[in-house]
């Protein structure tokens, strides 16, 4: 039985909860509110089918057949042709830059490492979690990059969160692109080293930032391969040149790179002839190489053993499931035996980005497939994607704050499997819903 004082107390403490909860609640209204009429709310449409060129979305007409019975046939470039449908919403804003998220061979390689591996380990992996996969698809992607070792994560934020801690102290310096990816931003704040920042592809800046530098033990210059965003791709010479001046190491972020960019997919150092003299390499399974998730650094073997005794990502994380790995395992050997595929990414970005510049738009970057139409209202950019599914199109507006205020647009990204068909289609509907929005004459 409880006294009153006790009574009293315990009601206290209840309405101070309540109080403390209903508060919280208010503030965050008001900001979910903000949100919506600043015209930047992300609405998630919710996918029915298998990932690919054509997807079934939920309460919208239109969606693929439901036979499945024939696939594409063996081997990469088979899939080009053989996964694009005559029919169902085509998707035009996905990673799957080599149309492998559902390539027969990729999902039989995971199905067999589901049954033999099992559905997960339980466990990080220095304690029971790793597994021969793991360590077998570690070898193929130093192989793949020639590196001398990698180290696998469950993503590449987390390869990025994991790097920059683990291998800078306050007696060192970073220098980052303004426009790196949020990972490597978030990354490079947890370490102690001094930080520098240069402007947005600016050689000047690099350099005198560099210079500024001199002073600290180790220099990390820090950039994308290619700016997932904008589309444009590092000029990696130019950095390399300069690195190698001020005695600096050069990490780059391949993970809208690797698979697709250079002649045999190895990434913007490849395309740029600069693969000696790139450092450490951090990229994705979760795009080109199968699409399910996973990242990896790759690098030199002393800091790959550095990392797997000091990078907490990877020290505190599970271990990537043996799905995972099988598929992306599968999806690397499919790259390295056949790259055509990779040729045809050029043609067909090209293809895109040439009408839909003839028709007036402003597309930014250059020779990459992610081809950001820019119209810098957040609005007009998530009402003309809207119309733009009406027409059977799946893209998406980004705004403010995955890109700066004032720029935003639709990320459209061309895929190995879009036909020239898909994309003249994908064209003429962004020339349609343009006009009836005014972002066209």
């Amino acid at each position: 039985m409880w006294s009153g004082c006790a009574l009293r107390a315990a009601l206290s403490r209840g309405h101070r909860a309540h109080s403390a909860l209903a508060q919280l609640r208010g503030i965050l209204e008001k900001e979910l509110e903000g949100i919506r009429e600043a015209g930047t709310w992300k609405s998630e449409r919710v996918i029915t089918s298998r990932q690919g060129p054509r997807i079934h979305v939920e309460n919208v007409s239109g969606g693929p057949s439901t036979d499945t019975s024939s696939g594409p046939s063996p081997g990469l470039s088979c899939c080009v042709c053989s996964l694009s449908s005559t029919s169902g919403i085509l998707n035009f804003c996905a990673n799957n830059y080599l149309g492998l998220c559902s390539h027969p061979e990729v999902i039989q390689a995971g199905l067999q490492a589901l049954e033999e591996f099992g559905a997960g380990l339980s466990s990080v992996r220095f304690i029971c979690g790793t597994q021969s996969i793991h360590k077998d698809l570690e070898a193929k992607l130093a192989r793949f990059h020639q590196r001398e070792d990698a180290i696998l994560y469950p993503s590449c934020f987390d390869a990025n969160a994991g790097l920059f801690e683990a291998l800078l102290t306050p007696e060192d310096a970073v220098v980052s692109d303004e426009l790196n990816h949020a990972s490597i931003i978030d990354g490079i704040r947890l370490c102690k080293a001094h930080k520098y920042r240069y402007r947005h592809l600016d050689m000047a800046d690099l350099e005198a930032k560099l210079q500024e530098a001199q002073k600290h033990r180790l220099r990390l210059v820090a950039t994308d391969g290619a700016f997932s965003m904008d589309g444009d791709i590092a000029p990696l010479k130019e950095i390399c040149l300069l690195a190698s001046r001020y005695g600096a190491l050069v990490f780059v972020d391949e993970c809208h790179a690797t698979g697709f960019l250079g002649a045999t997919g190895r990434g913007t150092d490849e395309l740029l002839g600069m693969m000696d003299q790139v450092t450490i390499i951090n990229s994705t399974l979760g795009k080109a190489l199968g699409g399910a998730s996973g990242g990896y650094t790759t690098g030199p073997r002393a800091l790959i053993s550095l990392l797997r005794q000091r990078s907490r990502p990877y020290l505190f994380s599970n271990s990537l499931p043996p799905a995972v790995v099988g598929c992306a395992s599968k999806a690397l050997d499919l790259l390295m035996e056949n790259n055509a595929i990779v040729q045809s990414m050029a043609t067909k970005t090209q293809r895109f980005r040439s009408k839909m510049e003839a028709a007036g738009f402003t597309i930014s970057g250059a020779n990459h497939p992610i081809c950001p139409v820019m119209l810098g209202d957040a609005r007009l950019a998530s009402c003309m994607a809207d119309d733009m599914l009406k027409r059977g199109i799946f893209v998406i507006g980004f705004s403010y704050p995955v890109v700066p205020k004032g720029k935003a647009r639709i990320r459209v990204q061309i895929s190995a499997v879009h036909s020239e068909e898909d994309i003249d289609r994908c064209v003429d509907a962004f020339v349609e819903v343009g006009r009836l929005h005014g972002a066209l004459s």
